[in-house]
């Protein structure tokens, strides 16, 4: 009777955990706009149920001067995982290179009445609340926002494992960079479609796409939190290998894109290129395995 019981519990047990006796399916991997591939490497299988977010912020802070490397240190240590946990996503943080006093980081919700509930629960929760003045004291400047959707469902920014502290023992590595256009109003299905030709030319050796996001136009439905109406916009953004292959592979494409799309008469400026190195903790970084996933 006592084997039977055991028996019974041993197959409890396996439900709830989602185990049967059958051979395991073969892992699915997602990018953040919810395309899955079966093809994935077994690192990406990891992140397959992190996926689908349609709402994007681009998070540009100004820190005070010398305080960027302790405000990172809080970033990375206090809040990926509580938004991760609340059903959003830190999709990675990044220091400028030619901003010592800029922070960046970008921010993934599911769609857009998902945001204020998040938000509500997080600025509004215990973490927030402890840490709040610290780390506000550091920030004279958040409002610098771009409000973002992927151009389409397979150019979301994509979701990489988090940074494992064991076979990643000097952190998150590679360089991330963001091409961002000012967009005429009127033009962006046009300019989107040139812009997109051009950017054939940035898949290079070294070079992982990582995302094309666009403007989103809806109302902001977290007011507490402003962001920029100044728009549309179009972001470019990928992670490289090393500094050779950003300098002599990525940036000459990038400037060549740039010339030829500012001569199209459809940005209201030239366009601004960002390269960022990704703080220790930063899912978005140089990981080899994720060229297999890539778009």
């Amino acid at each position: 009777m006592k084997s039977a019981y055991r028996h019974l519990l041993g197959l409890f047990s396996m439900i709830a955990l989602g185990v049967s006796g059958s051979t395991p399916a073969e892992p699915a991997v997602a990018s953040g706009t919810g395309a899955v591939s079966h093809e994935a490497p077994p690192a990406m299988a990891t992140v397959s149920h992190l996926h689908d977010f349609q709402v994007v912020e681009l998070r540009r802070y100004t820190t005070t001067h010398g305080g960027r490397a302790r405000f990172a240190d809080y970033f990375d240590t206090y809040f990926p995982e509580a938004f991760e946990q609340l059903g959003a996503m830190v999709f990675g943080q990044f220091l400028p290179r030619e901003h010592p006093d800029q922070f960046v980081w970008l921010r993934g919700f599911h769609d857009m009445p998902a945001r204020p509930v998040v938000n509500s629960q997080f600025y509004y929760g215990p973490l927030w609340r402890e840490h709040r003045l610290k780390v506000n004291a550091l920030l004279p400047d958040s409002d610098n926002v771009l409000l973002l959707r992927p151009l389409r469902p397979d150019t979301g920014v994509d979701v990489l494992p988090a940074v494992d502290p064991v076979d990643e023992p000097h952190g998150a590595q590679g360089i991330v960079v963001m091409q961002i256009f000012a967009v005429k109003k009127g033009d962006e299905d046009v300019l989107a479609t040139h812009a997109e030709a051009q950017f054939e030319s940035y898949r290079v050796a070294g070079v992982h796409p990582a995302g094309i996001l666009v403007t989103l136009d809806e109302p902001n439905n977290f007011p507490q939190l402003p962001v920029r109406m100044d728009g549309p916009w179009l972001v470019w953004l990928g992670v490289v290998r090393d500094e050779a292959t950003l300098r002599k592979q990525l940036q000459p494409a990038m400037q060549a894109a740039a010339k030829t799309l500012l001569a199209s008469g459809m940005l209201r400026a030239a366009p601004e290129l960002l390269a960022m190195d990704p703080t220790p903790r930063s899912r978005l970084r140089w990981l080899p395995d994720a060229g297999e996933a890539a778009r």
